[in-house]
């Protein structure tokens, strides 16, 4: 087969960018929590890609891609280099394989990192390695097979472009199971039941992170068009309106709630507006992408709330409103602000449409939530999930890594 070489360049530069978005969740996660914590943050980090990289290529790969059924690949396993010639005649695919792996294996390392910031500060660091391997392989590729590798839910017609369900809501389901079971960090919840703020020790970094990220976005939603396509240019459009609209908004929303705009929840706007696109970005308009993002500005700080004060799991980033809450909002609202000119193509009605996207998310989130309890539950009774209190009063950097993020800086613990 006779490969188009500028598709192969920009799916390349599009993964690479993608790999990049592992430094932009290490600054937001660093930032947003404490400094004895930032070189545990750090590793984490890293090695959820490391770890994922490796069991995705031996394992994942074959089971979201391989030949199997509507529910699983059941081929390819320690060997995908096989596949290349099934995923161009069943799927379509015109890349070389080792492109189009790649491109995928920086997908699967988004969604495992997402747990990382909702189970900070108090997560053993052996059994982070363990849950990121067991995300990488039982969980991501087989909803990803469903809906991107010719599984059930791409054969009811439903869309998820670029991940806001597949990658997002997948990450942001383990998250918010592996933190309920984790319990909150000492200190965070007062005798009555009330949060206490846990500020981040560094707002910079964070917003550093979220620069990243949002730079970064542009290769994870136009990339994945997987060709260099006349299209780029409309969904870079939809992905920075919607992010912008979201960032505004929640800056004007925590003003008028909280008296003065809040810095770290403006930046989770911007990362909530980019979740919310990331499902329909190519074929929804530009006012579209606009009102995802004003939808997914309100949701996130109204969700983060609600994950707080409501059902009392501590999630220091965030992350569960972000990915959680926007991931499955953005896909169902691609349904609602779908082009008309779309929805004729696909021979649906709207009511359709949202129907299809509604069950995608419903079906994603049932499975995500019971292998992740399954997962955490099982980690939690063996190796177990928390560290002691005293090493969680101290700090993981010194416990877990023998080391300080800040080695001449007298850490206020």
């Amino acid at each position: 087969m006779e490969y188009n070489l500028l598709d192969i360049v920009w799916t390349m530069v599009a993964a690479f960018l993608v790999y990049f978005m592992q430094a932009g969740f290490a600054m937001v996660e660093t930032g947003f929590t404490r400094a004895k914590n930032a070189g545990n943050i750090v590793m984490k980090n890293m090695m959820d890609f490391v770890i994922g990289s490796i069991a995705f290529f031996l394992i994942g790969f074959g089971l979201m891609f391989g030949q199997g059924n509507g529910i699983i690949g059941l081929s390819g396993f320690f060997d995908p280099y096989a596949l290349e010639s099934t995923l161009q005649s069943d799927l379509g695919i015109a890349l070389p394989i080792g492109v189009f792996m790649i491109f995928h294996t920086v997908f699967c390392a988004t969604a495992a990192t997402i747990v990382s910031g909702a189970m900070a500060e108090r997560t053993k660091f052996s059994s982070y390695l363990i849950y990121s391997a067991c995300i990488s392989i039982f969980i991501y590729p087989v909803t990803g097979h469903w809906i991107w590798g010719g599984g059930w839910l791409s054969g009811l017609g439903f869309h998820d472009f670029a991940g806001s369900t597949a990658v997002h809501s997948v990450g942001g389901w383990c998250a918010l199971i592996g933190a309920a079971i984790l319990g909150p960090r000492i200190g965070k919840y007062r005798e009555d039941g009330k949060p206490n703020a846990i500020p981040g020790h560094n707002l910079p970094l964070g917003a550093l992170g979220t620069f990243i990220l949002w730079f970064c976005w542009f290769g994870f939603n136009c990339g994945s068009t997987t060709a260099a396509t006349e299209s780029l240019g409309d969904i870079a459009m939809t992905t920075n309106l919607a992010a912008a609209a979201a960032t505004l908004v929640a800056l004007f929303f925590t003003w008028v709630r909280y008296g003065k705009p809040d810095v770290s929840m403006t930046m989770n706007g911007a990362l909530a507006g980019l979740v919310g696109i990331t499902a329909g970005c190519d074929i929804v308009s530009n006012y579209g992408a606009l009102a995802i993002g004003i939808i997914s500005g309100f949701a996130v700080v109204l969700v983060v709330e609600f994950v707080d004060r409501v059902l009392k799991i501590d999630d220091p980033v965030g992350a569960t409103g972000v990915h959680w809450a926007c991931g499955m909002i953005g896909t169902i609202l691609t349904g609602v602000f779908v082009k008309s000119s779309v929805l004729a193509e696909y021979g649906m009605s709207r009511i359709q449409f949202i129907g299809i996207q509604v069950i995608g998310v419903a079906a994603v989130g049932a499975f995500t939530t019971v292998m992740a309890f399954i997962i955490f539950t099982a980690i939690n009774k063996t190796v177990g999930l928390r560290v002691t209190p005293q090493e969680e009063l101290d700090g993981l950097d010194g416990h877990e890594h023998g080391c300080s993020a800040y080695a001449d800086f007298q850490i206020k613990l």
